[in-house]
């Protein structure tokens, strides 16, 4: 029945792509993160609605999209230089055949991203694009977030809608897109015209977003948590009543520490001393095997370069044998082909110090970009104007929670993220069309004098 229903689904949702065009971008959003093809064990396991959707969305917009007044960004050309870039790193990779399986879906992720800001072109666009992503992420963390209610999970326990540790389905990973999805939701539940805001659309929107809080607890991810105290901070950075706010949270977490269970406690308290835990010496160890392998290889090894690292370090036992004695034991370790866990040194092992600064440039410009906007609407009135500096503002705070967690996760090309970096450039463009089509100010010629 699951079966059909998710058959019946994309084909529908497809489908409706043929009276309106631009809902293939929307559906290929929808595929993309959820993937229905690795939930569905049927028909659709072995159709490539992926690259059907993807194709459809270029054609159409292709044959019959407005094409009047486009414009490439900065940040539009940032992503053509890093598709180019990995492409030709790929042709010379260390490792040939697990780089191209890695090209095979970073192209789509770029490229997609590339052309999104060019399907952007009215509000109504932009804010469905939000929605998808938000519902998107929610059909992943509902489900964990009543497990997690429930008394399940914990690290690389927790099963999501598969059982499956990749891409979005990875704990750590989910954990961080899923704080990051948060102002989104809220942007959605204050300013959406698609579902207005009524009290049905509030309730959905808070449950979905204590589901999103509760993804580091479910998947025991210590990534997750950092990104909520991200989060926060960058709430309390424009909130009017501070105070208040930090005596809320500071009572909600007195109350709730006590209730989380204690393995996710114990997890968490490792964040001290990653000596004691091996998952973060193994970090350590290969973000220094990484800057030494730079230095040899300054434009990279291609993808899935770490396979060929070596690692060797030591754990640290502490054991307390009384008397204000405490025993250290200390266990080497030996691993070999260890992945890079955080995306910046992703970049640098597999892209080189090129591909890691047109990639830091490309989220860093967002930042600083979703700021301008965020001041420049800020005491706007008008109401189809009042929404632009709010989502500015989300979309700023979903990119440094994804900046600040993608530090111990891997995500430097998860497609998901990328998304976000073509709404961004999509708002950018849609800001910068309303300013340049704003009367300008009337200025009285000065009079030219006449020949005697």
């Amino acid at each position: 029945m699951l079966d059909l229903f998710l058959l019946s689904f994309v084909l529908a949702f497809i489908g409706a792509g043929f009276r309106k065009p631009f809902i293939f971008v929307l559906a290929y959003t929808y595929i993309d993160i959820v993937a229905p093809q690795k939930v569905s064990w049927g028909i659709l396991s072995h159709i490539p609605v992926s690259l059907i959707a993807f194709l459809c969305a270029f054609i159409a917009w292709f044959v019959a999209e407005d094409k009047n007044g486009i414009r490439f960004s900065l940040r539009q050309f940032l992503l053509l230089a890093l598709l180019v870039y990995c492409g030709l790193t790929t042709q010379t990779a260390d490792f040939p055949v697990e780089a191209a399986e890695k090209w095979a879906w970073v192209w789509k992720a770029l490229l997609f991203a590339l052309f999104l800001p060019l399907t952007l072109r009215t509000r109504l666009r932009i804010e469905a694009i939000a929605l998808i992503l938000v519902l998107s992420i929610g059909v992943i963390v509902i489900g964990g977030g009543i497990k997690t209610m429930a008394g399940g999970g914990g690290y690389g326990e927790l099963r999501l809608l598969i059982n499956d540790n990749t891409g979005l389905y990875e704990g750590s990973i989910i954990s961080a897109v899923a704080i990051a999805v948060v102002p989104l939701a809220i942007w959605l539940m204050r300013f959406g015209t698609i579902f207005p805001p009524d009290w049905r659309v509030k309730v959905f929107a808070v449950a979905l977003c204590f589901s999103c809080v509760l993804m580091p607890i479910g998947t025991g991810a210590r990534t997750g948590l950092v990104c909520v105290v991200v989060l926060m901070a960058m709430y309390l950075r424009t909130a009017k009543r501070r105070m208040l706010i930090v005596s809320v949270m500071a009572v909600a977490a007195l109350i709730a520490v006590p209730l989380l269970p204690k393995e996710f406690t114990d997890r968490m308290g490792t964040i001290k001393n990653h000596q004691s835990d091996q998952s973060a010496g193994t970090r350590i160890a290969v973000w220094k095997w990484t800057i030494e392998f730079a230095k040899t290889h300054p434009f990279g090894g291609g993808f899935e370069a770490y396979r060929q690292n070596e690692l060797v370090y030591d754990t640290v036992k502490a054991d307390n044998a009384g008397d204000n004695n405490t025993a250290l034991e200390f266990q080497p370790i030996v691993e070999k082909g260890r992945a890079y866990h955080s995306s910046y040194f992703e970049m640098l092992g597999e892209q080189g110090y090129p591909g890691l600064a047109i990639w830091l440039a490309l989220h860093f410009l967002g930042v600083w970009q979703m700021e301008l906007l965020r001041r420049r609407f800020r005491k706007e009135t008008r109401e189809e104007l009042r929404w632009v500096s709010p989502l500015a503002e989300a979309l700023q705070q979903a990119q440094v929670v994804y900046l600040v967690g993608s530090t111990f996760v891997g995500i430097a090309f998860q497609p998901f993220c990328y998304m976000l970096v073509g709404l961004q450039c999509g708002l950018w463009a849609y800001a910068k069309r309303l300013r340049a089509a704003e009367p300008k100010p009337f200025r009285k010629q000065a009079a030219v004098p006449q020949p005697a």
